[in-house]
């Protein structure tokens, strides 16, 4: 564990009212009183201070700014730490933090902050994690599973299947220890039923980690259809800006035009592109070429079809193509009077509606939908479940179940318990990784990488 003393600017850079400087280890409160000579001693504990902080070299003040004492363990970090808020802007942080380090301070690394309360033990590894997600989240969805995290929801589960596996080791020890009694305390298919419950819990959590994952980056939903179907415009319309240029002549959009948005508190890579058709034109090709490698990768397909337009064959082979759940918009309901498309011709459809870009007709709809498609498991009753959103978690929950699974059948194949019982430690082990109980430098390394200077 570090015993040096170390500072950051702890907000964003720029234009504000406000800045924090924040400064963490054995001499922070050494630190302030070389920066405000006004005070005789360190402030008492979370209470307030105005003080005017001098350059510790010539004494020039440079700043009027509010102090906050945190005595150690009481602190985000778990030892001693200064808030120093000051004004905001460009000049005035950089002048404290400059300070600072003149009073013996070291500039913090990113992440060191939040890295320090994990290694004094105020937050697991998984809450260290949600601090970075907290601050990265982009919509409602992911800020909300950030916060349970941080809150121990998933932290919870985690230690509750890891006291599960220690509880299937201890009902091992009769059967090791003296296997030749015949009546042992617990039967071995009782065991293997426990151990299959474990599998189950385990199940639970993995499922939710491919919705998870998107949470972070978003679900790509590629609008996709004819030229001058009305894609752009619907695009547009669910941005609710004029992003993608709109003509009535067709071909207009040559490029992928990708933004993210926020539906239902969900997050969205929306994706613009060419009008697929065949075409002679070499920028159009390329067009349509990287709409085709964006719909090979698409988690939803909006299919854009006017809705005073008959389907064509063209259309239905282009749907039966695709293989991520498809939408079929009918766009431009402004300009068609005649009834609903008949869609059952139209296999493997998750949903269609009618929409106007002008009237707005429709749009609503397809804002309730797409979360339900990209995010099911995450709407309704079950957003305040934890879920999985990074690859570090799914990798060593699979390893545990995998590892629980073998044990489970070795007993029901009827191995030795002391055999079957080798790959429950490995199971702890995955789980114990994901909390941060045991880590190694390289993991800690990549963790608090992500995080910005100053948390």
């Amino acid at each position: 564990v570090d015993v040096d003393t170390i500072a950051a600017i702890s907000t964003g850079p720029g234009a504000g009212a406000i800045a924090m400087v924040r400064v963490s280890g054995p001499e922070a409160g050494e630190v302030l009183l070389r920066l405000a000579p006004a005070l005789e001693e360190i402030p008492a504990p979370r209470t307030a201070r105005v003080v005017d902080l001098c350059d510790p070299d010539d004494g020039e003040v440079i700043d009027r700014a509010v102090a906050t004492y945190y005595r150690k363990p009481e602190s985000y970090t778990g030892e001693d730490v200064v808030e120093l808020t000051c004004h905001g802007g460009v000049m005035a942080p950089r002048l404290v933090l400059g300070a600072c380090l003149a009073a013996g301070a070291r500039q913090a690394e990113a992440g060191e902050f939040t890295k320090r309360a994990y290694l004094r033990g105020k937050l697991d590894l998984i809450q260290a994690e949600a601090v970075s997600d907290l601050i990265d989240a982009r919509s409602r969805a992911f800020h909300r599973a950030a916060l349970r995290h941080m809150e121990r929801g998933l932290s919870a589960r985690i230690t509750g299947l890891r006291e599960s596996l220690v509880h299937l080791e201890s009902l091992l020890v009769h059967h090791i220890d003296f296997p030749e009694e015949d009546e042992p305390p617990v039967a071995l298919d009782v065991i293997a039923e426990e151990a299959k419950g474990v599998v189950r819990e385990l199940d639970a959590l993995l499922v939710t980690a491919p919705e998870g994952e998107l949470l972070r980056e978003g679900a790509l939903t590629v609008f996709a259809g004819r030229p001058n179907a009305g894609k752009s415009s619907v695009f547009n319309a669910l941005l609710g800006e004029e992003r993608a240029i709109v003509t009535e002549e067709p071909g207009t959009t040559r490029d992928a035009l990708e933004e993210t948005v926020q539906l239902g508190g969900f997050p969205f890579r929306l994706v613009d592109t060419a009008g697929l058709r065949e075409s002679e034109g070499r920028v159009e090709q390329l067009g349509i070429e990287v709409a085709l490698r964006y719909l090979k990768g698409a988690d939803i397909v909006l299919f854009c079809i006017p809705a005073s337009e008959e389907t064509s064959e063209e259309d239905r082979s282009f749907l039966e193509e695709i293989t991520a759940p498809v939408v079929l918009l009918e766009t431009k309901a402004d300009l068609a009077g005649g009834p609903e498309r008949d869609t059952t011709e139209l296999r493997g459809l998750a949903g269609a509606v009618r929409v106007s870009a002008l009237s707005g007709q429709g749009l609503d709809q397809v804002r309730q939908l797409l979360p339900q498609l990209a995010y099911s498991g995450l709407v309704g009753d079950h957003r305040d479940q934890p879920i999985l959103t990074r690859q570090r978690h799914i990798r060593a929950l699979k390893i545990a179940r995998s590892e629980v699974e073998l044990f489970r059948s070795s007993l029901e194949d009827g191995l030795p318990a002391e055999i079957a019982s080798t790959h429950l430690r490995p199971a702890e082990t995955a789980l114990e990784e994901v909390l941060g109980v045991i880590t190694v430098d390289d993991v800690l390394d990549v963790v608090f990488r992500e995080f910005c200077v100053g948390k």
